[in-house]
């Protein structure tokens, strides 16, 4: 989520800033960011949707290889589980006794925690994942979008910078806390890379500007 917000605020605000510095009119800049709020809202969500749904597909494959070999082979499996627990600090003995005890609990569930930390009732969820990015990406974009809406035409930069700055800000500290990291770095990341990011697009609307005019 702070990815996808962090993605919609910078680059919708570039794409603002590119435009305004060419000296569109007002119409073209609030049509550009408008469109770059939708597009990239659906890019974010088709790109989470196929990235997700490639990972579900090869976590079902291992479910059904594991399904396959406890059926099939199920010795080497058990000295393979038993392997997983020697190399976690248990005895010979103690690791083997362990892996035939949670084996004749559930087998499948074991070998898919223990061996590739998997959970049968909790593969990845491509709708849950493509919604939820296209929602972040939105929000953090509409902030942008609504500082150029809302200033006039000579101020509209200014403006839309120093609210990027302070949304970058506030979202550096959110992820931060989410984290459990001090937020002086992740902040500073996230406004540096920013106002690099938004300079450069200003440089660049206003070179194609005058080339254009």
């Amino acid at each position: 989520m702070v990815l996808g917000a962090n993605d919609g605020i910078i680059s919708t605000a570039c794409l603002l800033l590119g435009v305004a510095a060419a000296d569109a009119t007002r119409s073209a800049l609030l049509t550009a960011g408008m469109a770059g709020l939708v597009a990239g809202s659906a890019a974010m969500a088709l790109g989470e949707f196929v990235s997700v749904s490639s990972q579900r597909d090869s976590e079902r494959s291992d479910i059904a290889k594991e399904r396959w070999e406890l059926t099939n082979v199920p010795e080497r499996e058990l000295e393979e589980l038993a392997d997983i627990y020697r190399g976690k600090g248990l005895s010979n003995d103690l690791a083997h006794t362990v892996a035939v005890e949670l084996t004749a609990h559930d087998a499948l569930a074991t070998h898919l925690r223990d061996e590739l930390g998997l959970t049968a009732d909790d593969l990845a969820n491509p709708l849950q994942a493509a919604l939820s990015s296209s929602l972040a990406f939105a929000s953090g974009a509409a902030i942008p979008l609504a500082a150029a809406a809302l200033s006039s035409t000579s101020s509209r930069i200014a403006v839309t910078v120093a609210v990027v700055l302070v949304a970058l800000v506030g979202l550096g500290w959110a992820g931060a806390s989410v984290g459990g990291a001090a937020p002086g770095k992740p902040i500073g990341r996230i406004v540096v890379g920013g106002l690099l990011a938004m300079a450069f697009t200003i440089v660049v609307g206003r070179l194609f500007g005058a080339a254009v005019s």
